[in-house]
């Protein structure tokens, strides 16, 4: 359902080379060439806090312009998070179902025998830039309250025409939270912001899809759905997502400093398929058709390129290919 209103937020992505301490908080996605599915060599600690549970919609808020073959690319992704809307294997439903080893690992009893069921909601179309097309982070957290608050993740995407604070400089993206009250109670929700980087910053955020600005040069792989930037957004979205699931209020899974976490994602820069190494995604399937790069197939017929997820079980990077 396409419904007009207001949203959006913030979420991380660190540019290549950068430390991985230089993320801000609730950061996801790195993008970096120091990819290896053996590394990192780590082990992630659960901080007690709430998981993400449940039956939860996922509801997209689109900032700008964007075609409705753009929009189909997002949002056949979040429809294939469902095991029962997939068409072949390896799928992104496999892909997302490796998120629950954090539930199993959890410390929490209730969590344990938890699960997650995420379903597309609302989309809801800004086309007409009502905060113009440069946007700060408090506006991005002001929009982000816009959307439904209760059992729900609202993602805001951003067009290629609008700049975001710290976008291309520190992230690509961002998740994290903002507290609502409802009925005179106070709670929190989880948001992301994604944009996209095509032509600001393709080189940074929509690596393998073009050439990183920085590193190894080889050529860029083909766009699974002949999109750069929005292949780019589905990678970021896919990390985010991932990341929102096991620390939505910064108090879940996580490595290092609370200000500056390694993700279950983000945990895992760089790496797309087993071999991967620095410049190199790792070996990946190629349709036979498109020439695209791909690691899982999706609904409606679609393939996409999903990141690494790290693996709490065995702490290693774990990859569908």
């Amino acid at each position: 359902m396409v419904v007009m209103a207001f949203l959006q937020h913030q979420c991380f992505q660190v540019l290549l080379f950068l430390s991985l301490l230089t993320q801000l908080s609730s950061a996801a996605r790195q993008l970096s060439t120091e990819s290896s599915t053996n590394s990192p060599s780590m082990t992630f600690q659960y901080h007690e806090g709430p998981l993400l549970t449940g039956k939860i919609s996922v509801n997209l808020l689109w900032y700008g312009k964007f075609n409705p073959a753009q929009r189909a690319i997002v949002s056949d992704f979040i429809t294939s998070l469902s095991s029962s809307s997939q068409t072949g294997q390896p799928s992104v439903a496999k892909w997302w179902s490796a998120i629950g080893k954090y539930y199993h690992l959890a410390a929490n009893s209730k969590l344990r025998h938890s699960s997650l069921h995420l379903s597309l909601g609302k989309q809801v179309l800004i086309e007409n830039y009502p905060l113009g097309k440069s946007l700060t982070t408090k506006q991005i957290v002001y929009l982000a309250s816009k959307g439904e608050q209760s059992d729900a993740i609202n993602v805001v995407l951003t067009a290629a025409d609008v700049a975001v604070e710290g976008f291309c400089m520190s992230r690509c993206g961002s998740h994290g939270s903002s507290k609502s009250v409802k009925g005179g109670k106070t709670s929190k929700f989880a948001y992301i912001w994604v944009g996209n980087s095509q032509t600001q910053c393709p080189g940074q955020c929509a690596w393998p899809f073009h050439k990183p600005i920085y590193g190894p040069q080889n050529p860029p792989l083909v766009a699974p759905n002949n999109d750069v930037g929005l292949d780019g957004m589905v990678i970021n979205l896919a990390s985010l997502l991932a990341e929102t699931a096991t620390n939505p209020f910064g108090n879940g899974f996580f490595q290092g400093p609370k200000e500056a976490p390694l993700e279950a994602a983000s945990a895992c820069p760089g790496v797309y398929g087993r071999g991967a190494y620095p410049g190199y995604a790792g070996n990946l399937l190629v349709d036979a058709t498109s020439g695209g790069s791909y690691n899982a197939n999706g609904a409606s017929g679609r393939k996409y390129l999903l990141p690494a997820i790290f693996d709490p079980s065995t702490s290693s990077c774990s990859t569908l290919v």
